[in-house]
């Protein structure tokens, strides 16, 4: 754990208790502040007490004492509207930071320290998440001692403090960067940009503009690392590659870069030097299939540049990724049929990404939908063999299917498991797919999508020992 010593001996509140709240207060507490905290779940707000927290209804707080609210990532700081503890907090004129922020404060990565631990930071709408990964385990095949996390796996604040050979990889969300002004990334990547999170950004240009704002906050002695196969990535590379910052590195996937990183036709090159030079054939790397991982790669090949100087053992360590749970993970086979988990893809761009990696899918989709639907997905609707329907959704979707994909709503993902594995079985086809990539949040009946995902496997799991017999 990292103690977060910049509040020592004040006081600071703590709103929202999920894992990086927790992770707060902790941190907080043993850098020597006093905390105020709360949640509107029981079990969370009895937790933080055990921490040593005091538990206070949020409007109870002192708030004319209180040097800063450190506050959930999930609660909305100004779309649809800004919840009421940030107008208290503003009308207090308490500063509102987030977890991210008390990280970097405390290992300097708000200044430019000399010899202090690196920061990778990682955002996008799709792909953070494999390539945040990925980078922590390039960086680790290379000797260093990786401390991955932020969005992913452990919250920011429950990484070990910096070591000699310490490399901080951190994935960021849009709700992250907006609470930690003072995260200035040595290297600082940006993935793609696509419509998500519009009810908590306001429009597409308020999201594309706080993503865009890490690599602002990049450092100036670093680099930061774009993928430009998208007209919002485009223009924030056109940007930053002309305003005299730190270098800008394009990556592309399908397009060659008289300057960069591409994948063309399959193969990694590198065209940073003075010409472009191969690095691998991504076939090898058998957990990351298609074009959307093909990216991903390129984009970890770039942001460890400055760090991995052995591009071969970079290649190695690129081919033997062993994937990320949730992300096109493959759970087993049942006879012929492959099922495949891919729950964290929570709107429809990251569905697609998933859908043209296979021709015969039995698709199971649906939860809290995103604004647009899956209409976006139509040109990729002949691969789909049937749809099982689930969640909030499920209306909506079997609108869009409707006359174009056969489907059923299933309602739970219990029942879409069961009958998608029965009629995939009993098709008559080589290499049927049963595909969880629901486009959508998990909300309606789930935590959180890796809750989302764990079931599926389960589901899974529970067949491969009890196989549902097929259909009479």
């Amino acid at each position: 754990m990292i103690a977060a010593r910049s509040f020592e001996h004040a006081d600071v509140g703590v709103f929202g208790l999920a894992r990086s709240g927790m992770a707060s207060v902790r941190a907080l507490k043993a850098g020597g502040a006093r905390v105020y905290a709360w949640d509107d779940e029981e079990e969370a707000r009895k937790i933080a007490a055990s921490e040593g927290a005091t538990i206070v209804p949020w409007a109870q707080w002192p708030w004319d004492k209180l040097k800063a609210l450190v506050l959930s990532p999930g609660v909305p700081l100004t779309h649809p509207a800004p919840h009421d503890i940030v107008r208290q907090a503003k009308a207090s004129r308490v500063q509102i930071i987030g977890d991210m922020e008390l990280f970097a404060r405390e290992i300097g990565a708000d200044v430019q320290v000399p010899g202090r631990a690196p920061v990778i930071a990682i955002t996008g709408t799709n792909g953070k998440s494999t390539t945040t990964a990925l980078v922590g385990h390039i960086l680790a095949a290379c000797g260093f001692d990786v401390q991955a996390g932020g969005n992913i796996g452990k919250a920011v604040l429950e990484l070990e403090p910096p070591g000699a050979k310490t490399i901080y990889v951190l994935e960021v969300s849009s709700y992250q960067i907006e609470l930690a002004p003072g995260l200035v990334p040595d290297v600082a990547v940006l993935s793609n940009i696509t419509p998500d999170h519009l009810d908590r950004h306001g429009s597409l240009e308020n999201y594309a503009a706080v993503k865009a704002r890490l690599l602002k906050q990049a450092s100036k002695a670093g680099q930061i690392v774009i993928g430009v196969d998208d007209a919002h990535t485009t223009s924030i590379f056109a940007h930053h590659a002309s305003n005299g910052g730190p270098p800008a590195i394009p990556v592309s996937v399908g397009k060659v870069l008289g300057r960069g990183v591409f994948v063309v036709d399959g193969a990694l090159y590198d065209a940073q030097g003075q010409r472009a030079t191969k690095v691998m054939d991504l076939a090898v790397a058998s957990h990351l299939p298609g074009a959307h991982n093909h990216q991903n790669a390129a984009l970890a090949f770039a942001a460890t540049k400055p760090y991995a100087r052995d591009s071969r053992i970079v290649a190695e360590a690129i081919a033997s990724f062993p994937g990320l749970a949730h992300r096109m993970e493959d759970v087993g086979r049942i006879g012929k049929v492959r099922f495949v988990n891919d729950s964290k893809a929570t709107n429809a761009d990251a569905a697609a990404r998933a859908l043209v990696c296979f021709p015969d899918i039995f698709w199971i989709a649906g939860g809290k939908a995103k604004e647009g639907g899956i209409e976006s997905l139509a040109s990729l609707f002949p691969r789909i063999r049937k749809a099982y329907l689930i969640g909030d959704a499920a209306a909506e979707f079997a609108a869009t299917l409707q006359g174009k994909v056969p489907f059923e709503i299933s309602h739970t993902l219990d029942a879409a498991v069961q009958a998608a594995a029965r009629e995939s079985q009993a098709a008559n086809l080589p290499s049927p797919v049963v595909l969880l990539s629901p486009a959508c949040a998990s909300f309606d009946q789930f935590k959180d999508f890796e809750q989302r995902g764990d079931a599926f496997r389960a589901l899974v799991g529970k067949l491969r020992a009890h196989p549902v017999r097929e259909a009479s």
